[in-house]
């Protein structure tokens, strides 16, 4: 399984553009190609996605994590290319979506093969668990119901190993500390103390990073 950020506030790759949001895509084997997240801007999140070679197309399945306008901004710009992804909205979602009928998570459910939703948590964000080889590596978009929270949502699909996306103001650094892999993004308040504490197991993120699960 392999992710590529393709929005972020930091960008890794020339030709790039940086900007407050989020957005990857996670491709698979055995799973369409799915967008998690849209960043805030279509226009810069088809340009990202121009530059690293993905069409809008491609996409099978459209997860957001939550209404905020930095993971929804391109949202309408990708549905208007691509007509046929299915699309995962939490429950708490209140834009509308015209000619299409998403999903509206509430619970924790399967989305496709080894891909699961922890299910809308505090009323705001769901979060996706990526069932891997090594376990359960978990993406979130600005873990807004806590770090904690989720990666104990995400343990019912099996051990947390990872964790990509923004944490927010996250503190509770000791609840990172069997994870072998962290990549924070985005809205991460305290991302270099995280990669102080964690030097060997903290990746950077940015928009053209590529992570091989």
């Amino acid at each position: 399984m392999k992710i590529t950020i393709i929005y972020d506030n930091e960008a890794k790759k020339q030709g790039l553009k940086a900007d407050w949001g989020f957005s990857c895509l996670i491709e698979g084997q055995s799973i369409p190609p799915l967008l998690f997240d849209t960043g805030a801007s279509g226009s810069i999140l088809l340009h990202n996605m121009k530059e690293l070679g993905i069409s809008p197309s491609i996409i099978g399945t459209i997860v957001i994590s939550h209404a905020h306008r930095d993971h929804t901004g391109g949202l309408q710009d990708i549905l208007e290319l691509n007509k046929d992804a299915e699309l995962y909205l939490p429950a708490s979602f209140g834009h509308t979506t015209p000619g299409r009928k998403p999903v509206m998570v509430k619970d924790a459910c399967q989305i496709c093969e080894n891909v699961f939703t922890t299910g809308e948590l505090k009323g705001i964000e769901q979060s996706l668990a990526l069932k891997t080889d090594r376990g359960i590596f978990v993406v979130v978009g600005c873990s807004h119901p806590g770090v904690g929270n989720i990666l104990d949502a995400a343990d019912k699909f099996g051990t947390a190993y990872g964790i990509i996306g923004g944490f927010h103001g996250f503190d509770d650094f000791e609840r990172l500390s069997d994870l072998s892999l962290i990549c924070p993004c985005h809205c991460t308040q305290f991302k270099e103390e995280i990669k102080q504490i964690f030097p060997e197991v903290c990746s950077e993120c940015g928009a053209g990073m590529v992570l091989e699960l």
